[in-house]
Parts: C-alpha cells; structure tokens; sequence
C-alpha cells in the first residue's frame, strides 16, 4: 500500500457526508477549470494584467504593452470576452476592453499574492 492512500475505506463518515453535501456539482467545476485554463497562457494573463492597471485599453495599445502581435491580442480578447472575463466597448473603429467586474480583479490580485508568497517561502 502506498504512503497516499488510506488502509480503511471511509476515516471520518459524517465530514465526507458533509463536503460530499455541498461539493460543487460536475458542470460548476467544469466551469470553473475553463476559466482557469485562460489563465494557462502567459500573453493572456499579461493582458489582463495589463488591463487591471490600466482600466480600459485598446487592441493595439494591448499589444505594445504586452508586446504582442495585434492578432494574438484580438484571439485572446475574443476568448477572455467568450469566457466573461473582459467586455469591451466601441469608439469608432477601435475596441477598447476593461475586466468584466471586481470579481475578476479580485482572483487576479490574489494569485498574484499567492505567487509571490510562494516564492517567499521558497526563499
């Protein structure tokens, strides 16, 4: 038997009882790992980096920010807009985006905060 795993079938039946109660269902947890997957490609955490700082940018002043060609500026909008993370206004011919609301600002704050703690402990 391995260090991981229990030499019993169920250690504490009325917590598992308990969690299993109020898990998030399969389609939440989808949900959610989707949204994590956007967090998986560095030019697209930059961007809305980019746009926690700022407010409110435009493609083209996206991509000298994040030092990226206007079309993978524009792919990765359409997925974070898609998956609700960005919205976007128009002004003419250009399209400017922001974060969809604080919910957003707040997950990217505190992942920032948590790597940085990671490699302080790492210290």
């Amino acid at each position: 038997m391995g260090l991981d795993q229990c030499s019993v079938p169920l250690v504490d039946g009325p917590r598992v009882e308990t969690v299993a109660a109020s898990l998030l269902d399969v389609e939440e947890a989808s949900e959610l790992a989707q949204m994590f997957r956007l967090l998986g490609d560095p030019t697209r955490v930059r961007i809305l980096f980019a746009l926690l700082e700022a407010g409110e940018l435009c493609v083209c002043d996206i991509a000298a920010v994040v030092d990226a060609s206007e079309t993978k500026v524009s792919q990765a909008m359409r997925l974070l807009r898609g998956s609700g993370v960005v919205r976007n206004r128009r002004a003419g011919r250009n399209v400017f985006y922001r974060l969809d609301d604080a919910h957003v600002r707040m997950v990217l704050d505190l992942s920032r905060e948590h790597v940085a703690h990671s490699r302080e402990e790492q210290r």
